[in-house]
């Protein structure tokens, strides 16, 4: 198993740190590939610069732990123990005495683990992990890809689940269940997020939430959807009209996809992601409707839906080989509807390959 967490205790050792600890799920996938969900159980693995790294989660928890591939100190606890105090003992063990300094997630770390950090080691310094973590997740590996495009096309089929179960009166919801139910049926535990199928004047709100609104000759309807496969997220939206389309919506679904396939084409290693955000954004001012594109371009796409980074017009980083996000511009025009057409691509050697299929072109449903 290549081990990953190397990268970490490298790292710790050129910046001159004395240990990390790492607790959030997808870091600690991406890691150690153990996927744990523990709820409120603390779950996580402590790195050092030169000693071995343990890992810690609750006993139900460490056969599976095993099965993932962790052959390092495990470090397991009943809900009746204090596992803080095993980790304790771990760190003295390791030399980790007053004064260490500590990097951590300190974008998700609670207050209340930091303090029972600072009671094991007094005098503590904190610093952040983050980034670094960001950087190794952002460019994806051979098999790391190979999973995301088998994500990605299972996500299209999800789609075209959603758009046989068309008909007239049938609610947003009920297209919801027969999404999810064949998703499940086809070995899918988890979506990506909450699948979102809005209809009419409801697909004009950005992250509107599905309910009993009934579908309406004329209307826009918008999927967006995604589906977790071996710890990997696809996400895509696709967008469509049902019986029939005014030339509104055909004026607006042209200046969607008019800027939507010219940032997929300018995809390049090198180009800084507030370009790409800028091409499709001043492609739908051109057409007018630039007040009604009201989110970033697109986001990071792996273990987690939104990840690092963040394709928006003020991000000056560069797009890099290996890269995987979302490219999904978006109009929203209040009383008539909304477009989002979305797709995952990666980065390649000299462009972008797209790893969601389904048809984007305009379509109306009969």
């Amino acid at each position: 198993m290549e081990r990953k967490w190397e990268n970490i205790s490298l790292w710790l050792k050129q910046e001159g740190m004395d240990m990390a600890f790492v607790h959030s799920t997808p870091s600690v996938f991406y890691l150690t590939r153990f996927l744990c969900h523990p709820h409120e159980r603390l779950m996580g693995v402590f790195l050092f610069p030169e000693a071995d790294p343990f890992l810690v989660c609750p006993n139900m928890e460490q056969a599976r732990a095993r099965k993932a591939g962790w052959t390092g100190q495990l470090i397991g606890y009943d809900d009746a123990q204090d596992p803080w105090v095993m980790i304790g003992e771990a760190l003295r063990k390791r030399g980790i005495g007053r004064d260490a300094t500590i990097a951590i997630e300190k974008e998700s770390l609670s207050y209340a683990r930091v303090e029972a950090l600072t009671q094991l080691v007094p005098g503590a310094t904190f610093t952040s992990v983050d980034a670094r973590i960001n950087q190794l997740r952002l460019v994806k590996s051979a098999d790391e890809l190979n999973i995301l495009r088998e994500a990605a096309l299972i996500a299209d089929e999800a789609v075209q689940v959603g758009l046989d179960a068309l008909a007239i009166g049938c609610t947003e919801m009920e297209i919801v269940a027969q999404i999810e139910l064949a998703m499940k049926k086809r070995g899918i535990r988890e979506m990506s997020f909450p699948t979102t199928v809005l209809f009419g004047d409801n697909s004009a709100l950005p992250h509107g939430t599905p309910g009993g609104r009934p579908l309406q000759k004329g209307d826009f309807v918008l999927f967006d959807l995604g589906v977790v496969l071996d710890g990997y997220c696809s996400d895509i939206t696709r967008t469509f009209a049902y019986q029939e389309a005014s030339e509104e919506q055909r004026a607006i679904y042209d200046a969607v996809l008019t800027a939507q396939v010219a940032a997929v084409e300018a995809c390049r290693p090198g180009l800084r992601m507030g370009d790409l955000d800028l091409i499709a954004r001043n492609l739908i001012k051109e057409r007018g409707y630039g007040e009604y594109f009201t989110h970033r371009l697109g986001h990071g796409l792996g273990i987690d839906v939104h990840e690092y980074p963040s394709i928006h017009e003020r991000n000056d980083d560069p797009l890099q080989t290996g890269m995987v996000f979302t490219i999904e511009p978006g109009v929203y025009v209040p009383g008539v509807g909304g477009v989002r057409i979305e797709d995952d691509v990666v980065i390649t050697a000299d462009g972008a390959e797209v790893l969601t299929r389904f048809p984007k072109e305009f379509q109306i449903i009969h």
